[in-house]
């Protein structure tokens, strides 16, 4: 019975490696390099490789390696190698130790644990800005897993041309800082930002500091329900509600350099631009 797969990026063979001598045969390799998407198909389709030996007794989950191409190459795509499928060989105990120890950092069905060392998977942030009447996307920022909301502010405000007014400025509590505030002073906005749950005055004497713990004075004494309703915070929902359409062109990123990455990420926010502007009603008075 297979109970689960585990997926180690551990390249084990330094050298092409003979089929004589081998183990029970417990790891299986991707000839094109996803291992992940090889040992999928042969869970799913077993009768469909028949060229590959897999086995696996009582409940014991399969150990998968996944190797890229220039190692893949090297090591695998001479004769009488391994193809395929292969096993830990009796010199490779140092090896075991290195699955075992990358063990607590895997789930089941190979994905990273977010708080855990991350390897080949990577998050990315997208952060984007729109307009409220118009619902299309006027700034994007795409960034590590690394840098806060807060940094990126300043960034998406330039990609607004410098002659374009900007009334408000609709955030969540992470952009509740100096800067962020700062910021959108800068380009003679109105900065509708609730204080954090958390949130302290600030001491300082600076109009947006007092603009600030004064709001943090209204929030605390009438509640943030109320408060909510006198600046229209409720639009800022829109952007979540353009996270959600993000997400339906879909939530991964084929790409693996970063800026290819943005640059996938841009074409699909101009599609949804797109997607958008035909999607709207036009309305108009007939006489």
């Amino acid at each position: 019975m297979l109970t689960g797969v585990y997926i180690n990026n551990v390249a084990t063979y330094s050298v092409p490696t003979q089929l004589d001598g081998l183990k029970q045969i417990n790891f299986i390799f991707g000839a094109n390099g996803s291992g992940k998407t090889t040992i999928g198909r042969i869970i799913d389709q077993p009768l469909g490789y028949t060229h590959c030996l897999l086995q696996w007794l009582g409940e014991e989950p399969i150990k998968t390696l996944v190797y890229n191409k220039d190692f893949i190459d090297r090591n695998f795509n001479q004769e009488n190698t391994v193809k395929e499928v292969f096993t830990l060989g009796d010199d490779q105990v140092e090896a075991e130790g290195q699955i075992a120890l990358l063990r607590p950092q895997m789930r089941v069905n190979g994905s990273v644990k977010k708080h855990q060392p991350e390897y080949r998977r990577q998050w990315r942030k997208l952060h984007i800005g729109i307009d409220a009447k118009t619902l299309q996307i006027r700034a994007v920022q795409l960034t590590t897993n690394n840098v806060s909301d807060s940094q990126v502010l300043g960034d998406l405000l330039d990609q607004i041309p410098k002659d374009e007014r900007v009334d408000s400025v609709y955030t969540d509590g992470a952009y509740d800082t100096k800067q962020c505030r700062q910021v959108i002073a800068d380009r003679q906005a109105h900065a509708v930002i609730p204080p954090r749950k958390n949130a302290k005055p600030w001491k300082d004497k600076k109009m947006g500091s007092l603009e600030r713990n004064e709001l943090l004075r209204t929030v605390k004494c009438l509640g943030r329900t109320i408060w909510k309703k006198w600046p229209g915070y409720h639009r800022r929902s829109l952007v979540e509600t353009k996270m959600h359409c993000i997400k339906l062109l879909g939530d991964k990123l084929s790409a693996r350099n970063f800026q290819s990455q943005v640059n996938q990420i841009h074409a699909r926010m101009a599609v949804l631009n797109k997607f958008t502007d035909l999607g709207r009603p036009h309305t108009r008075v007939v006489i």
